[in-house]
């Protein structure tokens, strides 16, 4: 019964070809059942345990689909190799690359995700930020969640009404001729999009990005599928945000601190050579 209802809640059930709303109602007719069916292009984990995997995600790829016309997502690659009870544990950005741990298990996923909400998982971003940064430094601005995109198009925005959010920012290598630092970010907090918003809000937006460091009308016509693959690269710097989920620490059953197989490094160094 309650599997049903959960069905319904889902939009997964229909009456004569139409979504079922009301778990009171009463039907007659052809019924169907909306049945996720995962794909695969084919991703492997470079880590595993019989508890949890872990990806490296492509820059690209969302973790979750955004909606039943959603052709491929990190959770189809992990439901195909893992069975319908996989799920992943913690989101990063469709635009960010790098670690996503899955579980293999709904009671291993319960026990992550209360690490991630306990702040107990530590996370390490690399990423490469237009400007000269020298020395550490941390950011400490609320984020508050956009309820209205009437005007304003971004998801969040710095406002003493946000959450409480943290990042810590260690400069890594100083590129003279692009104007541009590699930074490693640790995230204290786990607001969306934090480390973007962050970085932007002192001046030192993330290279590649299309929302934060843009004006209105890129954001806009990014977000609408109309900036084609030329005018990002000429008004943000690169085709894709060049953030980069890089390392992870966490325990389950044991001490983990585990580095992303993909080389961030080589890329940042073919984006170098390409600007001169």
């Amino acid at each position: 019964m309650k599997d049903t209802q959960r069905l319904i809640d889902r939009g997964r059930v229909l009456v004569n070809g139409k979504v079922l709303v009301k778990k009171s109602a009463y039907i007659h007719g052809e019924i169907g059942i909306i049945e996720f069916v995962p794909k695969t292009q084919g991703l492997k984990p470079f880590f595993q345990t019989n508890d949890f995997a872990l990806f490296d995600k492509p820059s690209g790829v969302l973790v979750h689909p955004t909606s039943k016309k959603t052709d491929y997502s990190l959770t189809h690659e992990i439901k195909y190799l893992f069975g319908k009870d996989a799920n992943i544990t913690h989101r990063i950005d469709k635009e960010t690359s790098g670690i996503v741990i899955a579980a293999k298990k709904s009671h291993t996923e319960r026990i992550i995700k209360m690490g991630f909400e306990n702040r107990k998982i530590k996370k390490g971003y690399l990423a490469l930020v237009k400007g000269k940064i020298t020395d550490s430094f941390s950011i400490n601005e609320p984020i508050l969640k956009n309820r209205d995109f009437s005007e304003i198009k971004l998801k969040v925005f710095i406002h003493k009404e946000g959450k409480t959010s943290c990042t810590i920012i260690n400069p890594i290598r100083y590129f003279k001729d692009t104007d541009t630092t590699l930074i490693e970010a640790l995230p204290l907090t786990g607001r969306q999009h934090q480390i973007r918003l962050h970085l932007f809000h002192v001046k030192h937006p993330i290279v590649g990005d299309p929302l934060y460091g843009v004006n209105t009308l890129i954001a806009e016509n990014y977000l609408e599928g109309n900036l084609s693959k030329e005018e990002r690269i000429a008004k943000t710097g690169a085709s894709r945000l060049l953030l980069h989920a890089n390392w992870i620490e966490f325990e389950y059953k044991n001490r983990y601190k585990l580095y992303s197989k993909y080389d961030f490094i080589k890329e940042i160094n073919l984006y170098q050579k390409r600007q001169l």
